[in-house]
């Protein structure tokens, strides 16, 4: 298993960019039995850095957070329209102005709001909180793979080379397992330069003595030539799509034009960072905010009917302290928000028990409470969704508790 997974992260996708083979290229890569191609897709988004949920998702109804946040605070929603003040939600609760292209989502019931959600576990360090929601076991360093592997319904039909892709240089903590899976930089990078180099390298892999350098050998080649013939196919955004400059636009680009080919993508990873605003947080956090609203809403528009089919969940490792420092920043923090979004979520709410903002309220005096465990987010998904019942081997020692996120729960 360690063999094979360390293949697909680190050689795979490096591989398949030095060329293609005749040999695969003639592959039939599906068998004339394999089920359809429109499967249940869950695609995760994670902030790194820890995001500001409090200024995300702004409870404007509290008069502490007001008090707490003298100069960073987002203004209350106002009638005449004034473009820095908050976008009601629901007389508590609203999005940062920044965030105005998900609003129409959230009025469409497209869009669900999970607040005061996030990792049990009190670290207030980058790495270890993002390890943990990663592996989706807090608190437990020596878990060896994600919780979107072990996601991954298990299925005797031949599946997909491309059933789990990650946007991004290297295959993150949650995609890492027994299921293959694959980190992919760009569609297009993917050229032919010497054919008869890639076929001895399909040789050497295929011909090798270990099995599960056999199979990850198989695999890799397998996605490649799946994505060669993606790669024939100009692409262009539907419906008006308008992706955002940047790495995170161009990788919500890029799981569109893989999930509308046909590739078999069950599971999809992107991440966007930039979130770590300990000084001079509104300017940086007003433009991160645009870019990630604008991705998402492209992304939606872009999917059009086939977002029936789709989840996507944002998530960062924790929040960030209820009062603002003296930089006009904000410190590391606890209980933060996540957005649920696809044509089966019950949208247009916010869930979750809201602790308050007093100082007797606050976690450790300082941070937003956590009353939703983020794996009771993502267990619904995993169960209700991807329709994997095994949830006590995707988060061992856990057993989720459901928020009626989707409509089939």
């Amino acid at each position: 298993m360690t063999t094979r997974r360390i293949f697909l992260r680190n050689s795979a996708l490096a591989m398949v960019g030095m060329g293609s083979a005749p040999l695969w290229l003639k592959r039939t890569l599906y068998a004339a039995d394999a089920p359809s191609p429109r499967k249940k897709i869950l695609i995760a988004i994670f902030q790194r850095g820890a995001a500001d949920g409090l200024n995300i998702v702004v409870p404007h109804g509290e008069k502490a957070y007001y008090a707490l946040r003298p100069s960073i605070a987002i203004p209350r929603p106002t009638t005449a329209g004034d473009q820095d003040a908050a976008l009601d939600l629901d007389g508590l609760f609203g999005l940062h102005p920044s965030l105005a292209a998900l609003k129409p989502l959230y009025d469409q019931q497209l869009l669900a709001i999970v607040d005061a959600a996030g990792s049990p576990d009190p670290t207030r360090s980058h790495f270890d909180a993002q390890d943990y929601m990663e592996s989706g076991t807090p608190g437990l360093k020596a878990t060896v793979d994600g919780w979107m592997n072990r996601a991954l319904p298990h299925e005797e039909a031949k599946i997909s080379p491309l059933r789990a892709v990650s946007l991004g240089p290297v295959l993150p903590r949650s995609m890492r397992g027994s299921h293959s899976a694959v980190a992919l930089q760009n569609v297009a990078d993917f050229q032919v330069r010497n054919a008869e180099a890639a076929q001895t390298f399909e040789r050497l892999y295929l011909e090798a003595k270990d099995p599960a350098i056999q199979a990850a050998g198989r695999e890799s080649f397998e996605a490649a030539a799946l994505l060669r013939s993606i790669q024939k196919q100009p692409y262009s955004p539907a419906a008006g799509a308008d992706y955002p400059r940047g790495r995170f636009g161009d990788s919500l680009r890029q799981i569109a034009q893989l999930i509308k080919a046909d590739a078999g993508v069950e599971v999809a990873f992107a991440d966007i960072g930039g979130w770590d605003h300990h000084v001079n947080e509104p300017a940086q956090l007003a433009n991160l905010l645009r870019e990630y609203a604008q991705a998402l809403n492209a992304f939606w528009r872009d999917m059009g009917d086939r977002m029936a089919d789709i989840v996507l969940v944002t998530m960062s490792e924790f929040g960030r302290t209820a009062h603002e420092n003296g930089n006009r920043g904000t410190d590391h923090g606890h209980a933060n928000c996540m957005f649920v979004m696809g044509g089966p979520v019950r949208g247009g709410k916010v869930y979750g028990r809201w602790p308050g903002l007093e100082r007797e309220q606050l976690y450790e005096n300082r941070d937003l409470a956590l009353t939703t465990d983020f794996r009771d987010v993502l267990g619904e998904l995993v169960l209700s969704h991807l329709g994997n019942p095994t949830l006590a081997s995707v988060f061992p020692g856990y057993d989720p508790k459901f928020l009626g996120l989707l409509a089939n729960t």
